[in-house]
């Protein structure tokens, strides 16, 4: 995990969550979402930011179509996650449950992605179709966009690639990307980052 922020953050409304998925193909419905990583983030008593607990989960691959490009870039196993995956019921409700346990008391759950669209839109889809509430509400908040404000970025230039060089971040770990429990872990520290670099200029 990150380090805790080095800036007093006033945070009363939110307990923001890093979500990254993994799937078969571009759309959700007909590709499957096939694995979820998310982390916690709050702060603590004396206002700093702090990367919490961590969800990770893999589902069983139910989709009418497959993109074989898009599974090589996760590398997951169809087959073991035929056998091993979560059901889709399952799923949800251990996310619920999980966003639940962690939203800090008189908060509300903020779903948070790097390139929120496309991550939330996997997540929304799901609990839709199970006709179940989304725990994340109806809401996302980008990193990408987040970026292009707080650091003064074209749209083009908010990749983790450019934003590692512009934030006080680590490099990414290229033999861990597109693992979901890690990519949204990285997101976190780029979460709170982000949120430093604002807090800072409102000093």
């Amino acid at each position: 995990m990150g380090p805790a922020s080095l800036v007093r953050h006033v945070e009363r409304r939110c307990t923001y969550f890093c979500v990254d998925i993994e799937c078969n193909g571009p759309v959700p419905g007909l590709y499957a979402m096939v694995s979820l990583g998310a982390v916690a983030v709050a702060p603590d008593a004396q206002g700093h930011l702090q990367l919490g607990a961590q969800f990770y989960a893999e589902l069983q691959p139910e989709a009418p179509r497959f993109d074989a490009r898009a599974a090589a870039v996760h590398g997951l196993d169809q087959e073991r996650l035929r056998r091993e995956g979560l059901r889709r019921p399952d799923f949800c409700a251990a996310l619920t449950a999980w966003v639940a346990a962690q939203t800090k008391p008189g908060t509300e759950p903020a779903f948070v992605g790097h390139n929120a669209p496309f991550d939330w839109s996997f997540v929304s889809y799901l609990f839709a179709e199970q006709q179940l509430r989304n725990p994340f509400g109806y809401k996302a908040l980008c990193t990408k966009a987040m970026a292009t404000g707080a650091l003064d970025l074209h749209w083009l230039d908010s990749s983790k690639e450019v934003l590692a060089e512009r934030l006080p971040i680590r490099p990414e770990d290229k033999s861990q990307k597109h693992r979901a429990d890690y990519d949204a872990a990285y997101q976190a520290e780029i979460l709170v980052a982000l949120l430093d670099q604002m807090a800072s200029r409102r000093a």
